[in-house]
């Protein structure tokens, strides 16, 4: 028997011979087939649930009647012979001076709904301009390929031209006097354009339409810096004396017209019903397999989801599927790729070469023939983070494997969606990590196939988002009265007020003005500070960054890095210097790394209680450090060692959901009141709960922290916090207060139907822990979360009766 996954290669030369061809396998097999194929010859069917959504017709209408004939014939040379219902609605609101958010499916051609209005403003004024906006400079790329075929066939005069980060200098400067279509993304917006608004006059007073694709990425930290970026757009548009309409193109989100009128600042109307086709998708969820080792303190683990998916990339390429693997972590695509690699060199050495990882922090040349390779066909196999998941043009594709779920349903459906467009059939497969949601989703089906997506989360008002772009906006313009409903009205008055007091900015009558000479910075992605570069100590060769923030979990000295398919180990992490050392190496391990925490209630913005148990909402402040790592082997998960390690603390103010529990309540849950007890409960209801939060909120389990305790210094109580892991807060925290019965609910059942006897990563381990996930008291966690969910949902009851919800910012 072949090896847990694999495809011997006598079996994929026989499906090539039945095929009829000799080296690359093109079958003529659906979906079905492929994933009853990579199924067989294993010894349990790691299969939990299949789900067969049906094919779409199309209904197609006829064009605008003010389309000009040329672009017309130019799309209909693409093979666009008549445009989508929903992609002619959209286009006829912008057309009229309306803002508009298209939400429709993945493939469903959103980019027409922009393209008609825009291009027809172009043709039909030779002195208007329009700006596009694209979350990643890879789609960006992508859409400038196709803008300039359009404009060629329609005679130019269009002048698409792409300005990002890796534009030259003098390409930059013919883009500013020439172009009349601008291709960026909201870091150049915003660092790029925005402060040198004078050099841009000329287009920004001819700016007609401004059009966000994918918006539906702009959430959380990003999100909210990204609407301040828009806003600052819209402020010196009004100083130029234009007034662009907005058009923002999304995947399927829940109220688009609400999300995207928070994202802009203006409000704009919606189009949600999808008019394109869409083939059929066989949609598998896929659970690794127990193995024979035991993680920490005997507890059972399951193959891990990487080396799966790196299984099932290998076998769907043997069998001729073109696929995609989504992946979670920039190291986890490079794993995916290598193992897949060393699965096909056992079977089928030929294609060996045909898969290859792609993901952001690769340099540009390599992005573009990454892309290119995909699109031609050269390549058959790629995994990919979310780099790819947006609107980067990757036809052809028949399966995708999504390396755990990403998050959000959203994400689900987007990565989902990249294979079958058009008309064609395709595979999904989503597997499962060794983690609590990931284990509840697969076998909870209806979670994954019966729940709308999520609304997109974004707060405009976070103070460390608010106070750097009213700088920004001050340094670019002179803030004034009349500019305060713009950013918020009262709320971003106070800000003014502190960046005065702060010498930031100085008040005049006639506003609030920028103080330095320099120019003021916001750190849009959150990241905290310039990214640290990867470098081979050996020959000097950058090899990719990784931000700040993270740098110190992810490239720390002794972490295993990896870059299209090399493995290097850290030498040493200069954090002064932003640049880690690293060096070719071949390890059977990878590395993990473990951090501790501590934090305080600075106030409380809402809070309910019933019979002991108070659920609150607020401001804490966050102290962590990353203290160890730990050694993993790759094929098993088993952990080998643990190393320590010497690293600054990360402070921060946040928000966090919390709830306390009076000796009472622990009493009738069975949890004795002696220290380790509670302690060892409480700890396993947090790192379950951090783990099904992204359930009810559109965050990763990686964009949150916890911290539990028998007796938390500032409520006197056992509590249990979980906290939003960026300045300021995202969201999650909140949205996990707002939705805490379905929350804390799915997290007790999901330790209750866990088959382990004490507790496992699919329940209640967390890989961060710094305490080594101990204590750990699973039992007790069910029990106490029972009697904490039965007292929410009393206190919600009570709550909708009498119309009441203390709060009001109480500090502590």
């Amino acid at each position: 028997m072949p090896r847990c996954g694999a495809i011997p290669r006598t079996y994929v030369q026989q499906i090539w011979q039945s095929a009829g061809v000799s080296r690359h396998p093109t079958l003529t097999a659906g979906p079905d087939e492929w994933l009853n194929r990579v199924r067989a010859g294993r010894s349990e069917d790691p299969v939990t649930h299949v789900e067969r959504l049906p094919a779409r017709p199309g209904v197609l209408v006829d064009w605008p009647g003010w389309t000009p004939p040329v672009l017309r014939d130019a799309f209909v040379a693409r093979g666009v012979t008549r445009p989508w219902a929903h992609q002619v609605a959209a286009a006829e609101m912008a057309a009229s001076g309306e803002s508009v958010v298209i939400a429709t499916g993945t493939a469903s051609g959103k980019s027409l709904a922009y393209q008609l209005p825009t291009l027809t403003a172009l043709l039909s004024d030779a002195r208007a301009t329009a700006l596009y906006l694209s979350p990643t400079k890879a789609l960006a790329a992508d859409q400038l390929r196709g803008l300039l075929d359009v404009a060629d066939a329609v005679g130019g005069g269009i002048r698409p031209a792409l300005y990002d980060g890796d534009t030259a200098d003098a390409e930059r400067d013919w883009v500013r006097a020439h172009s009349r279509l601008v291709l960026t993304n909201p870091d150049m917006l915003h660092r790029g354009i925005l402060p040198r608004h004078d050099a841009w006059a000329s287009f920004l007073r001819r700016l007609r339409f401004v059009v966000i694709d994918e918006c539906h990425a702009y959430r959380g930290v990003f999100g909210s810096h990204v609407a301040h970026v828009l806003r600052r757009l819209r402020r010196l548009c009004a100083r130029y004396r234009s007034a662009p309409v907005f058009v923002l193109a999304s995947a399927t989100v829940a109220d688009p017209r609400t999300s995207g009128a928070a994202l802009i600042g203006a409000p704009l109307r919606a189009v949600t019903e999808d008019g394109s086709p869409r083939g059929a998708t066989t949609f598998a969820l896929w659970e690794p397999p127990v193995s024979p080792f035991v993680g920490e303190r005997g507890a059972p683990v399951r193959r891990t989801a990487t080396a799966e998916a790196a299984d099932l990339l290998a076998d769907l390429v043997a069998v001729g599927a073109r696929t995609l693997a989504f992946v979670r972590s920039r190291r986890g695509a490079e794993a995916v790729a290598l193992g897949a690699k060393r699965a096909l060199a056992e079977a089928v050495p030929e294609l060996v070469d045909q898969v290859d990882a792609y993901r952001a922090g690769y340099l540009a040349d390599d992005r573009r023939e990454l892309e290119a390779a995909l699109r031609s066909g050269a390549l058959r196999g790629l995994a990919s983070t979310n780099a790819l998941e947006l609107g980067v043009d990757v036809t052809g594709l028949d399966a995708v494997v999504l390396t755990g779920y990403p998050g959000r349903l959203a994400s689900l459906w987007q990565q989902a969606g990249r294979a079958g467009r058009g008309s064609r059939d395709a595979l999904a497969v989503l597997v499962a990590r060794d983690d609590p949601l990931d284990s509840y989703l697969v076998h909870h089906p209806s979670a994954v196939f019966g729940r709308p997506v999520e609304a997109t989360v974004l707060d405009p008002t976070n103070p460390y988002v608010l106070g750097p772009q009213l700088a920004c906006a001050a340094a670019e313009l002179p803030l004034t009265e009349a500019d305060l409903p713009l950013f918020g009205g009262a709320v971003a008055r106070a800000a003014l007020d502190g960046l005065v007091d702060a010498g930031v900015l100085r008040r005049r009558p006639a506003g609030w003005y920028w103080t330095s000479r320099g120019r003021p910075d916001a750190d849009l992605r959150g990241t905290g500070g310039e990214p640290v570069s990867i470098v081979e100590a050996s020959t000097g060769r950058l090899l990719g960054t990784v931000d700040a923030g993270s740098a110190p979990s992810s490239v720390h000295t002794g972490a295993v890095h990896l870059h299209r398919g090399e493995t290097f180990v850290v030498d040493e992490l200069d954090l002064e210097n932003l640049v880690a050392l690293v060096r070719r190496a071949e390890p059977d391990w990878y590395t993990q790394s473990r951090d501790v925490t501590d934090l305080s209630v600075v106030s409380v913005s809402a809070s309910i209680a019933f019979d002991g148990v108070e659920l609150s909402f607020g401001t804490v402040d966050v102290t962590n450090q990353v203290v160890s790592y730990v050694r993993r082997r790759i094929a098993t998960g088993e952990v080998l060692d643990e190393q320590p390690l010497d690293l600054p603390e990360r402070r921060l103010r946040t928000r966090a959901v919390w709830y306390t529990m009076t000796d009472p309540v622990l009493t009738s849950a069975g949890v004795a009141l002696e220290e380790p007890d509670i302690g060892g409960a409480a700890h396993a209801a947090e790192h379950a709960a951090i783990g099904l939060l992204p359930l009810v909120a559109s965050c990763d389990r990686w964009d949150i922290g916890g911290l539990s305790t028998a007796s938390h210094q500032d409520t006197g109580l056992a509590t249990v916090f979980v906290y939003d892991g960026h300045p300021g807060g995202a969201g999650f925290a909140e949205r996990g207060f707002a939705a805490a019965d379905d929350w804390l609910t799915a997290t007790r059942d999901a330790i209750s139907a866990c088959e382990c006897a004490a507790g496992c990563p699919s329940c209640v381990h967390s890989p961060k822990c710094g305490n080594g996930n101990d204590p750990l008291d699973k039992a007790g966690a069910v029990r106490l979360l029972t009697a904490v969910v039965d007292r929410v949902r009393h206190a919600r009851a009570e709550q909708s009766t009498f119309g009441h919800q203390v709060g009001g910012q109480r500090p502590l």
